[in-house]
């Protein structure tokens, strides 16, 4: 079995499958994938998130507010994100995390939000799903000062290796998304041969970023599978040795998931 630890399934683009869900599910798990996270962005999706792992036995959520969806006017706030989170389906807290590149003016309001997360996953055991892009120091810092026993993952992991080192240190794992197949992502593939076996996850992050073959196109769920075909080759593994390592992972950082 092949999990795709990431994508967002109330965003997808349907038209390949005559607008059903149902259709681009089952063409996934046709394809070997067996479970889905289905990622919380904001206040509003998250009742979405949360009707779709109940209507699905192999979808699971998580809920929080994406870095570039906060607002002074969302509703968001650790109150109530620790209300979101008790509920059976939500397995993780977030998107959280720091994204300088598209918003750098809006640092301290993100950093006043990943605390939040940060300090909810403290609360409630459940791990965090981190984007982070050009905020490097102050994600790690952030990261080094809450000193989480149960961390998280970095999700679509863009960075270099010094980071990924420094969040393995601290006991997170890396995710990787279909960028790791684009032609100039040379240094990315240098960080996927490096991230120990234990350490790696898989992931969509659908219906963004659409994997080479089909770059340039919808990203949907199924195409977890040339994500992992890409990393194995990258990495000189089975494909079998990679989809059981990242599914025995995904199942050691999200335990709620393993039972189902």
């Amino acid at each position: 079995m092949l999990i795709d630890s990431h994508c967002h399934l109330d965003r997808l683009d349907l038209t390949a499958h005559e607008g059903s869900l149902d259709k681009a599910l089952d063409a996934a798990r046709a394809r070997g994938v067996g479970k889905f996270l289905c990622i919380g962005v904001d206040a509003a999706n998250a009742p979405v998130v949360k009707g779709l792992a109940e209507q699905y036995g192999d979808v699971w959520c998580s809920v929080g507010i994406h870095p570039l969806d906060l607002s002074r006017n969302d509703p968001a706030g650790l109150d109530w994100l620790l209300t979101e989170l008790n509920h059976p389906r939500v397995v993780a807290i977030g998107e959280t995390g720091l994204d300088y590149h598209y918003e750098p003016e809006s640092a301290p309001l993100q950093q006043e939000s990943f605390r939040y997360h940060l300090e909810a996953a403290r609360q409630t055991g459940k791990p965090v799903i981190i984007h982070t892009r050009e905020a490097r120091a102050d994600t790690l810092a952030l990261l080094r000062e809450a000193d989480l026993p149960n961390t998280g993952v970095l999700h679509c992991f863009t960075e270099d290796w010094d980071m990924a080192r420094a969040a393995l240190d601290m006991g997170y794992y890396i995710s990787l998304s279909g960028i790791v197949t684009f032609r100039n992502a040379g240094a990315l593939r240098d960080v996927a041969r490096r991230i120990p076996a234990d350490r790696l996850l898989v992931e969509t992050d659908s219906p963004y970023l659409a994997p080479v073959p089909h770059r340039g196109k919808s990203n949907e769920p199924q195409f977890v599978c040339e994500v992992a075909a890409a990393l194995a080759e990258i990495r000189g593994e089975s494909l079998q040795q990679l989809w059981e390592n990242t599914t025995a992972n995904f199942h050691r950082l999200f335990p709620l998931t393993a039972a189902a």
